[in-house]
């Protein structure tokens, strides 16, 4: 292998220029191999710490409602995509209609949210409980409405789609799911952040706006929370998502060659 090439800075976490040992990989590239692709195993099968999000969101002042999809646990969760998809209906679950969300809120708030914000375990439990809440932290100040205002749900065993469902039952125009995405071989704990205009059961995915791979290694909270209020106010101007709307401007990420 070219010397230069072992030489360059890393600037991806990507496996290039790994080297030889004869006609196999280095020792330590192979087991750092193994390495991230348990922790990428273990963050599909993690479940969520729902009381340390509930903590932190009291901290902040913001009221949470936790709900569960029709997925029993995170085997079903895995095998059966469309449980994930509905929320939970069997005795006991939680119930979560506009009513629940005003119980919930300070006094005077009866009116039906514009926003919701979701946070969904999904494929990666440890993205949401890295990222969610520092990401809010930085969208708040973003966001044309206060916090106590905005219904915040906490959803486990959940796929993109349960927030269609959250959504309608809490009579929001637009929702925000912040969702662990599919763990990488370098990214077990990447965070997506979906929204939707008009959330109802049945949405595709062409109507909804994504904003991928938020994370420290990634795309960083401050970058996030611009996008998301950008896609916000769009959202409502348009009353539309999804391939409606454009990405804001940004500039390159290389210079001129």
């Amino acid at each position: 292998m070219p010397s230069s090439l072992n030489r360059q800075p890393p600037t991806t976490t990507a496996r290039i220029a790994l080297g030889r040992t004869g006609d196999a990989v280095p020792v330590a590239e192979h087991l750092r191999f193994q390495l991230d692709h348990a922790l990428a195993r273990d963050a599909v099968h993690a479940t969520l710490d729902v009381p340390m999000l509930e903590r932190g969101l009291r901290e902040r002042g913001i009221p949470a409602i936790t709900v569960h999809s029709a997925a029993r646990d995170r085997s079903e969760y895995l095998r059966r995509p469309d449980l994930g998809r509905r929320l939970a209906t069997h005795p006991g679950a939680p119930s979560l209609d506009s009513e629940t969300w005003v119980r919930s809120m300070p006094a005077g708030s009866h009116e039906s949210p514009t926003l919701a914000i979701i946070l969904a375990d999904g494929l990666s439990a440890l993205a949401v409980e890295r990222h969610a809440l520092p990401l809010l932290d930085a969208l708040a100040s973003r966001i044309p409405n206060p916090s106590p205002r905005i219904p915040v749900v906490i959803a486990t065993n959940a796929r993109v789609a349960l927030g269609d469902a959250i959504g309608e039952a809490l009579g929001a125009r637009i929702t925000v799911m912040l969702i662990g995405e599919r763990p990488g071989l370098s990214s077990p704990d990447s965070l997506g952040a979906y929204l939707t205009w008009n959330p109802r059961p049945g949405r595709a995915d062409s109507e909804r706006n994504c904003i991928s791979n938020i994370r420290a290694e990634g795309l960083s909270y401050a970058e996030a929370a611009a996008r998301i209020a950008h896609y916000l106010r769009e959202a409502q101007r348009l009353h539309a998502t999804g391939i409606a709307l454009k990405d804001p401007d940004t500039p390159p990420l290389l210079g001129p060659a």
